[in-house]
């Protein structure tokens, strides 16, 4: 079963909410000492500051010359290529990712072949894997995480595998909104939205007989 939203977000809707995700993330940022720069984010394989980097990079992308070249090293993957551009990304100094973020906290710009939906969910999901692993906190809008929760069940390759989430059934407790049919798992929205994404930290906030069988696939990943 599709995922199901009574009213997802619009366009306009959607820019304002990453507008004021980009500044609460600018604010958390702001604050770190260099330890918690360097430390684990709920992204797999990246710091803080490679998200940072990350979210730096998506208002200024680079040119479709370097997208080229980058791809060719990656040998045409998807998720090394944007895993290669922001680690490199990733060592200015840590003040620049920070005021780059906060300055294009308003820019509708868009890298690539991609398009505010994406940017949205990728914004909200990413301030938490900031946020949680430090013990700081950015609050998401439940209408904007179970718009972007409903996005990113739609999305498989080459950014994720789909089937990720066959037979599973995903209700929210705190907004009206569903994907999936099969073992049920019950949680907050924007526990649901991190575990569509792969998160796995956000499997202590949900609850059902589900939640083995999903455990078991984001580990496995």
């Amino acid at each position: 079963m599709p995922a199901q939203l009574r009213q997802p977000l619009d366009r306009e809707a959607s820019w304002r909410v990453i507008e004021q995700q980009r500044r609460a993330i600018a604010d958390v940022l702001a604050e770190l000492t260099p330890a918690e720069w360097e430390s684990p984010s709920l992204c797999a394989h990246w710091r803080i500051r490679d998200v940072a980097a990350h979210l730096a990079l998506t208002p200024q992308p680079p040119s479709l010359g370097a997208l080229f070249i980058a791809g060719l090293r990656a040998n045409g993957n998807y998720n090394r290529l944007i895993h290669d551009l922001t680690v490199r990304a990733a060592n200015r100094p840590v003040a620049d990712l920070v005021s780059v973020i906060r300055t294009h906290a308003a820019s509708r710009k868009l890298p690539g072949p991609t398009n505010y939906r994406n940017i949205l969910f990728d914004t909200m999901v990413h301030g938490q894997d900031i946020a949680i692993p430090l013990g700081r906190s950015i609050d998401i809008p439940l209408d904007a995480a179970a718009t972007g929760a409903t996005t990113a069940t739609e999305i498989g390759w080459p950014v994720w595998d789909k089937r990720r989430l066959d037979g599973i059934a995903l209700h929210a407790t705190d907004i009206d909104w569903s994907h999936g049919e099969g073992a049920e798992i019950h949680g907050p929205i924007k526990a649901l939205l991190l575990l569509v994404t792969g998160r796995a930290a956000a499997l202590e906030s949900v609850t059902g007989e589900g939640v083995p069988a999903l455990a078991a696939r984001l580990f496995a990943d």
